[in-house]
């Protein structure tokens, strides 16, 4: 009998675990039948680009940094390097909003000594950071306790607490540091420090000396921070997964609802809303490639205690509201990325995104594209609000904060009420619980951003990793990827 794999979800993390799967059955030999089912009308997830009146609008990510290999090489093999787009040179400089106004965040231990982002107690105690403690014994430390202990509260206010709003949308005092940012971690039990990281690290690419090995076998990134160029397509994230979905096209099928999967017989049984009828789909193997709370509902029948825990993932509302402009009425140039703004401040955004100058193309020659960002863990009812109110609380920010008080071309606004999963204190312990109870089911399988890393380029990894889990599900080491 042939085998079937089905994949619930058609967002990155689906599709790309569907190529990864039908290039290891081809390499392997395999004769298998792959079904993507997804509840939307459209594939890619909040990957989606919007293109309206020459504007290309980004639904939610903007690219992906090119310090990893792992979306590059999705992109080598799906033969479209010639539709990869670098960002701007521009694009290096970023923003905080602090004390009234938009400061540059320093890029260099020249310009950081130099800039007035943080008073100079504040300075001072950062360059102190050699002769900070080391973290508690055993402790699943939050962001804000790592930020605070290394670098002071001030640096973690204007620095740490703004970046990872812009990441995760969240809150330092709850997110886990080693499940949001496992390098500086791994940096900091490495090297004693993240200034003695910076300088071994630039020591060891000096003498050629090869860094750890990552999860996929692959030496890891040599940079203490994020790194890498940020990197996108030509019309805009949607490329990709169109790419993807019209690979896959022969076994994707749209608007359907997966309700519930249950164990018949040997093999999984999905119950299925498609449009206007009700099926039910056998499958051998099954990824659940959807966001954490759809799992849950989707094994509520089939293991309540799996399903509690994947519920307890948290998630966080964000709106997007983008704002085309007429070049000539910017009060000023956007001259970079875009700009934070820490929750001492008291505003009402996020930040905002110069998405016109990040990538050029974005905008119609003459105009400019600008996308705020509103919500998150900091203030979830503001990205409830109606559109209208969403839209006019993002122009008065911008003024407050930009001096940006045109009229805009173009308004639109994108609610997510769950748009980026968190990872709380505690979240590498709840991922053993889920492990645990996953493997009771064989041939059942989860992948999305919800558990091991939110970026493009984590979800492109942990997708070929799950393909050659189910492989060796279905095959035994033999059909493992090549």
């Amino acid at each position: 009998m042939t085998k079937r794999i089905a994949i619930v979800g058609a967002g990155i993390s689906g599709l790309a675990t569907a190529h990864y799967l039908r290039r290891g059955l081809s390499a392997a030999a395999l004769g298998a039948d792959l079904v993507i089912l997804e509840s939307d009308r459209v594939p890619g997830g909040t990957m989606r680009t919007v293109r309206e009146d020459g504007f290309f609008i980004e639904w939610g990510p903007n690219g992906f940094l090119a310090n990893k290999p792992h979306t590059l090489d999705l992109v080598r093999e799906l033969g479209m390097e010639a539709r990869l787009q670098r960002s701007s040179d521009s694009a290096r400089r970023r923003y905080v909003f602090v004390r009234g106004r938009l400061r540059r965040m320093p890029e260099t231990p020249f310009s950081f000594l130099a800039s007035d982002l943080l008073t100079l107690p504040g300075r001072l105690r950062v360059l102190a950071e050699p002769f900070a403690p080391p973290p508690p014994a055993g402790k699943d430390e939050s962001v804000a306790e790592f930020a605070s202990r290394r670098l002071g509260a001030e640096a973690m206010e204007k620095l740490i607490e703004p970046m990872t709003a812009g990441v995760f949308a969240g809150d330092p005092d709850k997110l886990s540091l080693g499940s949001c940012f496992p390098r500086i971690r791994e940096l900091e039990s490495r090297y004693g420090g993240l200034i003695k990281a910076m300088l071994s690290l630039r020591w060891e690419r000096r003498m050629g000396r090869a860094s750890a090995v990552g999860p996929d076998g692959r030496p890891k990134e040599m940079s203490a921070g994020p790194g890498g160029a940020l990197t996108s397509f030509d019309n805009g994230v949607a490329v990709l997964i169109e790419a993807l979905a019209g690979k896959l096209s022969s076994g994707l099928r749209l608007n359907a609802v997966v309700e519930s999967i249950a164990r018949r017989d040997g093999r999984w049984v999905l119950s299925v809303q498609d449009r206007d009828r009700r099926a039910e789909e056998s499958a051998d193997a099954v990824v659940l490639a959807c966001p954490a709370h759809a799992a849950s509902r989707i094994v509520g029948r089939l293991d309540p205690a799996l399903a509690d825990e994947l519920g307890l993932i948290p998630y966080v509302p964000v709106a997007v509201a983008a704002l085309g402009y007429d070049a000539a009425s910017l009060r000023r140039p956007l001259d970079g990325f875009g700009f934070l703004v820490p929750r001492t401040e008291g505003r009402r955004i996020l930040g905002a995104l110069w998405d016109s100058s990040v990538f050029p193309g974005r905008a119609p020659q003459g105009r400019a594209l600008v996308r705020v960002m509103v919500g998150g863990a900091r203030q979830p009812a503001l990205a409830r609000q109606r559109e209208e109110n969403i839209l006019a609380l993002a122009r008065e920010e911008l003024a407050l904060t930009m001096g940006l008080r045109a009229e805009p071309v173009l308004a639109k606004v994108f609610a997510h009420e769950r748009a980026i999963p968190q990872y709380p204190v505690g979240h590498a312990e709840a991922l053993g619980r889920i492990d645990g109870l996953v493997r009771a089911h064989q041939g059942l399988h989860l992948n999305s951003n919800a558990y091991l890393g939110i970026g493009l380029n984590d979800c492109v990894l942990r997708s070929r990793l799950a393909a050659e889990r189910v492989l060796r599900d279905l095959a035994g080491p033999a059909a493992m990827l090549q």
